[in-house]
């Protein structure tokens, strides 16, 4: 099969499909900025398609096969696009090679001497944006990929001229096996993309086969805490560097004080303190993805101080607890959250900060996943004050389950179950009083939600 290192030179010609999505616009710059000349094409003339319009490259507006010329040397695509998509049935007909989008990254994460490529079922935006503050505090100018959007870029990506990369690492679809990590970070590991794995042992093995993609003089950072992760990368022939909160880690931490939506710690290394560390986001769980980012750090020889002042200036990456506004004298913040693990984090965090009451907004994320993790949603439903839910997002599914939100509004005491966002917003105004904090949660588009309530 044809190498796409063979076309990471200047002057190359490429396509890539699906253009305006986070990834695939981040891959467009990186790619333009290594002196590629870039076209591509998307369904939706989002922000990042008229962006990159704006910034010069061609983006049309729907899939057409005459937007692939005969002087394109090849065709990136995302997942979603299939082979019956009008432009790659033209790419086969004209001999142009087609590489899915992390085929292109992999090959690009080859070309860097230090890649850090951040893993994990859940936390991997924030320690990706957390490591790229901490590498941009070292001056290490490195190139970024975060699946979110990141304040100190404003973007999701960053275009850098130093060794490192720093790049988020999906599981789904063994997307990840495409990397070249010569640091990866695994932050934990649960039964989660179940349309594609068969359970947590199918889960667990491409974990595994996520830390042998290290060099034999690499390392696998690892959650000493979680089981799952450490017995997938049981007996790994890799240089493994533990982090957790006891001192059984190699990176742990020590006097761990949380002062409202802040906390201060020492983060520890091999039994000796490190640094200290002022972290301005909520939770334990991100106590845990500031000692991921630290331990990775560290793996890179980075100083303590850039650490320190990394994550001091660390405030949160896009739809990861963020503050949209007030309504009503309620206080309403937006979270990715669509896994139960991910939900018992926010929760945990919510519990911590002593508001009244908690309304929380939730809108499933597929249905295989509700499905799989029914019972797991429902425990963690019962926690808030009042639950408001929206119809699950689809995203690449179609509903051959025959399963609703309104299945677990069933089992969660006083929850309500809403078909439209209209419906939900109306019964949101009614319900929100000072003193709340309302939630709006979910990987599909339920932050809309919140961004028409809030009071600006």
């Amino acid at each position: 099969m044809t190498d796409f290192n063979n076309y990471l030179s200047p002057g190359r010609r490429g396509h890539l499909i699906g253009i305006g999505g986070v990834s695939m616009s981040s891959l467009a710059d990186v790619l333009r900025g290594m002196g590629i000349i870039i076209s591509g094409s998307d369904m939706n003339n989002n922000k990042n398609a008229r962006a990159l319009s704006d910034s010069g490259i061609p983006v049309a507006i729907g899939h057409r096969a005459e937007n692939i010329t005969e002087d394109i040397e090849f065709v990136v695509r995302t997942a979603a696009v299939h082979d019956d998509n009008p432009e790659i049935v033209r790419a086969h007909e004209l001999g142009i090679p087609v590489f899915e989008r992390t085929q292109a990254w992999g090959a690009i994460s080859r070309d860097y001497s230090n890649a850090l490529c951040i893993s994990g079922t859940h936390g991997k935006t924030t320690t990706t944006s957390m490591c790229t503050h901490i590498l941009m505090a070292a001056d290490k100018d490195p190139t970024v990929m975060i699946g979110g959007t990141l304040p100190l870029l404003n973007a999701g990506h960053r275009v850098g001229h130093g060794n490192t990369i720093i790049m988020e690492a999906c599981e789904y679809y063994n997307s990840f096996l495409s990397f070249h990590p010569t640091v990866a970070v695994i932050l934990n590991v649960e039964a989660d993309h179940l349309d594609f794995f068969k359970d947590l042992k199918d889960v667990q093995r491409s974990f595994r086969e996520f830390a042998l993609r290290t060099p034999e003089d690499g390392c696998v950072v690892a959650n000493l805490d979680d089981a799952n992760t450490m017995e997938a990368i049981k007996d790994v022939p890799r240089t493994v560097m533990t982090f957790g909160l006891t001192d059984k880690a190699d990176v742990y931490a020590e006097n761990v004080e949380f002062l409202g939506a802040n906390s201060h710690f020492d983060i520890m290394f091999n039994g000796k303190l490190f640094t200290d560390v002022t972290l301005h986001v909520p939770g334990l769980h991100n106590v845990k993805n500031a000692l991921a980012a630290a331990a990775a750090a560290i793996c890179l020889g980075v100083r303590p101080n850039a650490v320190k002042y990394g994550l001091a200036g660390f405030n949160g990456a896009g739809r990861r607890f963020e503050f949209k506004g007030k309504f009503n004298g309620a206080d309403v913040y937006d979270d990715y959250a669509h896994h139960p693990g991910e939900l018992k984090a926010l929760l945990d965090t919510v519990e911590e900060l002593n508001y009244k009451r908690s309304i929380l907004v939730f809108q499933p994320h597929t249905y295989t996943r509700t499905a799989a993790l029914f019972d797991d949603f429902v425990e963690q439903l019962k926690r808030p004050d009042v639950v408001l839910l929206a119809e699950i997002f689809a995203a690449r599914e179609q509903n051959t389950i025959g399963i609703s939100s309104a299945a677990l509004a069933e089992k969660v005491e006083g929850a309500e179950f809403f078909p439209t966002f209209p419906e939900l917003e109306e019964e949101l105004k009614r319900r929100a009083r000072p003193g709340d904090i309302i939630l709006t949660v979910g990987a599909g588009d339920v932050y809309k939600i919140g961004e028409n309530i809030a009071e600006k």
